[in-house]
């Protein structure tokens, strides 16, 4: 078996590999031994089939098994040997396609090859970490907020009016029938509140308690229910009350209404709240930093390949962005064109990919079962009442697998890096925190 260069440009390598014919026939003489003592043939006894009968029965077959260990061996072999990881799928192509039997198997490799990469001095990369305390003034916001969603209502006298709780029974029809789903009893329904169909709650503006209103309204053409969308129906409406919002007090009962135990209680859970949110968009902030220093930091030349493929990804979600009513996942339109910007982006988020996962690989960071667990319930959580089927896909599926396990392992990879680096904190107002996370998305 022989190896032979024929590319070595940049990343781009290119090899000739020659298995000679003797080598094929000595690997099925081989297989056939070690099968041999396994095989029955009529005339004989278990595993006392001459050689020469093995061979003209199962010879042809064997030798394609033969030729695929062969090529198998010797790229496994030119990787061992050289230390190259390919980047992506090496292309195996056999290049004497009027091979026959008796013949030397001559085939092409060619691949690209992950760069070597030396991770700098992270006790070099100087970070700020922003710290933001929850303050008095966003507890109480958080409480008012609180207060607004735990609406009480008090009987009013007088007609109903937008922002009104008007409590009734009611039963629709379309075509002067009765349709399932279209009655209840004692349902309350906030007038302006958007939770009935287009048109249904400003009809029922200035009605009194004891009223009967009949409303007449149509169903949307995309409603959910095929045998009502884009129907006329009738809702006979009997108003039993009409309330006016009533203001919330901030104190323990309204703490109880949220599962504390007291006000002070209730507090102390918004703080914790609050502060864990802030500290998640710190670590935004401070990941950017990071990333940028890194970016700096280190260059080594990148797979063009794996850079081609990024940019076309990347152009292809921009064009989806900045497209209105185009469903996201709607893909079913001509090849969006690389642009410099995504050329750009690509360029960087291939660096830092590899940098991560080099460093990664050698502080032998994994992902947990666990914390792959906890991903897919996290993503589960989408999809409510499809749990199981999600369960199931993710477990079948290698590439959604990979989409969740990657982010887990580059924050743990940031984690191992931040554990190095020159850490100083500044404690700053949510505002300014909020200033630097829209930063983020502006350059993003």
């Amino acid at each position: 078996m022989q190896v032979t260069e024929t590319l070595n440009e940049g990343l781009k390598r290119g090899y000739t590999i020659t298995v000679t014919a003797a080598e094929l026939a000595a690997k099925v003489d081989e297989k056939l031994v070690e099968a041999q003592p396994g095989i029955e043939m009529k005339g004989f006894r278990k595993g006392k089939v001459p050689m020469a009968l093995l061979k003209k029965q199962f010879g042809p077959r064997l030798l394609g098994e033969a030729m695929q260990d062969a090529v198998d061996g010797a790229m496994n072999q030119h990787f061992e040997d050289s230390g190259d990881r390919p980047a992506l799928q090496p292309e195996v192509k056999l290049t004497n396609e009027d091979w026959k039997e008796g013949d030397d198997v001559i085939v092409a490799l060619n691949y690209e090859a992950l760069p070597k990469i030396e991770a700098p001095d992270f006790s070099s990369i100087t970070l700020e970490k922003l710290v933001v305390k929850a303050d008095d003034a966003a507890v109480q916001d958080a409480l008012e907020n609180l207060a607004k969603n735990a609406q009480n209502f008090e009987d009013k006298d007088g007609a109903a009016e937008d922002g009104d709780q008007v409590t009734m029974d009611f039963l629709g029809k379309i075509d002067g029938e009765p349709f399932e789903g279209g009655a209840a009893e004692d349902f309350p329904l906030v007038l302006g509140s958007g939770q009935f169909i287009p048109g249904f709650e400003e009809q029922l503006v200035g009605v009194s308690s004891g009223d009967e209103k009949t409303v007449t309204v149509s169903f949307p053409e995309e409603y959910g229910a095929e045998n009502l969308a884009g129907k006329q129906a009738t809702f006979d409406c009997t108003i039993k009350a009409v309330k006016a919002p009533a203001p919330t007090s901030i104190d323990d009962d309204l703490a109880k209404q949220f599962g504390a135990e007291s006000l002070e209680a209730l507090k102390t859970q918004i703080v914790e709240r609050l502060e864990a949110e802030y500290a998640q968009a710190s670590r935004a902030v401070l990941k950017r930093g990071l990333l940028d220093a890194l970016d700096t930091q280190v260059d080594f030349d990148l797979p063009p390949t794996l850079v081609e493929a990024e940019s076309k990804q990347i152009a292809h979600q921009l064009w989806h962005d900045a497209q209105e009513g185009v469903d996201q996942h709607d893909h079913n339109h001509d090849e969006i064109a690389t642009t410099e910007e995504s050329d750009k982006l690509a360029v960087r988020r291939v660096k830092l990919g590899l940098l991560l996962a080099e460093i990664g690989s050698k502080a032998e960071v994994t992902v947990t079962d666990q914390e792959m667990t906890q991903a897919v319930l996290a993503q589960a959580r989408q999809y409510p009442g499809q749990e199981r089927q999600f369960f199931e896909f993710v477990q079948k599926n290698q590439q959604m697998q990979q989409q969740l396990r990657a982010p887990i392992f580059e924050d743990k990879v940031v984690d191992h890096i931040l554990a190095q680096v020159s850490l100083t904190e500044k404690e700053i107002g949510k505002d300014d925190l909020q200033k630097a996370i829209e930063a983020l998305e502006d350059e993003a």
